[in-house]
């Protein structure tokens, strides 16, 4: 699993205006999912599957 800055810099992931990111196959908005008890989010794209790890 990449990180989002790296998917950011490969072209993977697009950051809209308003900071938002979205997954760039599949043109979706990508959903948070947060565990409590590890560092950082897991941005996931709803209809791919894909995953990237959020630190910050």
């Amino acid at each position: 699993m990449d990180s989002v800055r790296k998917a950011l810099r490969a072209g993977d992931v697009e950051k809209d205006g308003y900071g938002r990111l979205s997954c760039v196959t599949c043109d979706e908005p990508l959903s948070t999912d947060n565990n409590p008890d590890k560092i950082g989010k897991i941005r996931v794209c709803p209809d791919c599957g894909s995953e990237w790890k959020e630190l910050g």
